[in-house]
């Protein structure tokens, strides 16, 4: 989990709470940043898969405390965010991973599913990242939302995912101006296709080599590469950037409504 283009300790001294630690992108993250010197909490609803994200930074020499909540729910999610900040001290970074997705056209979508995806990543986005401002390092904050191309570009049975998203981005470049004179900066990261993760295995299901082949890069991304750029937007190198949304979608955003339209809708 070590990226060689950046230096082990870029991250010595953090404490880094993650949400959705427990399994793809967001464990990559959590690994990445305790191979790069942070402490990290993790937090997601079962605890033995947090357990097993706990396990493997552990067993690599880093520390990691992983506490059970559901982003959905406030009070809860502060519960978790106060355990972590008392076991390793006030945050300096803040990872709001937490997301659910599945297919649906909209006109076979339910209230209660649409408003679920809403409530797991828009919600939990601004819940993960309200509750741990109460534990917020005095300085050099830094939160990174993880979004993706659909709050960018429509994508057909995917309009609770689009509009849930792109709410994602706007709270991000809200809280980008209101959070900054207190020391804190905020950004999003907008992964493409990942292979190995169940986002990206629902999306491509049936028809991987397909996907694989519309994308200008003509593959799937790595969860290394999503942990990898995480770890440069919450790092020194990126210091001066704020309210930003950053893609590493291999050119899926390039593709645009109609192309997603011709490949989904196959």
């Amino acid at each position: 989990m070590h990226n060689p283009y950046l230096a082990r300790d870029i991250l010595s001294g953090d404490v880094a709470l993650v949400t959705g630690g427990g399994s793809g992108i967001n464990q990559g993250i959590a690994r990445m940043f305790a191979a790069h010197g942070a402490r990290v909490v993790v937090v997601g609803r079962r605890q033995e898969k947090l357990d097993e994200t706990c396990a493997l930074i552990q067993e690599a020499g880093g520390e990691a405390e992983g506490y059970s909540a559901d982003v959905r729910d406030f009070d809860a999610m502060g519960e978790a965010a106060a355990r972590g900040a008392r076991r390793f001290g006030p945050y300096s970074i803040v990872v709001a991973g937490a997301a659910g997705n599945f297919l649906s056209p909209a006109a076979q979508l339910s209230g209660n599913g649409f408003g679920a995806v809403v409530d797991i990543d828009l919600k939990g986005t601004f819940h993960t990242f309200r509750t741990c401002l109460d534990h917020f390092a005095d300085e050099n904050v830094r939160c990174l939302a993880i979004t993706a191309p659909q709050s960018q570009v429509p994508m057909p049975f995917q309009s609770h995912v689009c509009a849930a998203k792109a709410g994602v981005d706007h709270l991000v470049r809200s809280l980008a101006m209101e959070w900054g004179a207190r020391g804190a900066r905020i950004n999003a990261l907008s992964p493409g296709y990942v292979e190995g993760t169940v986002g990206g295995d629902l999306l491509a299901a049936g028809k991987a080599e397909k996907v694989q082949k519309s994308l200008p890069l003509s593959r799937f991304a790595t969860v290394d590469e999503m942990a990898g750029l995480a770890t440069v937007l919450v790092s020194p190198l990126t210091a001066y950037m704020t309210g930003q949304v950053v893609a590493l979608d291999g050119g899926v955003s390039l593709i645009g409504g109609a192309g997603m339209m011709e490949l989904m809708g196959s």
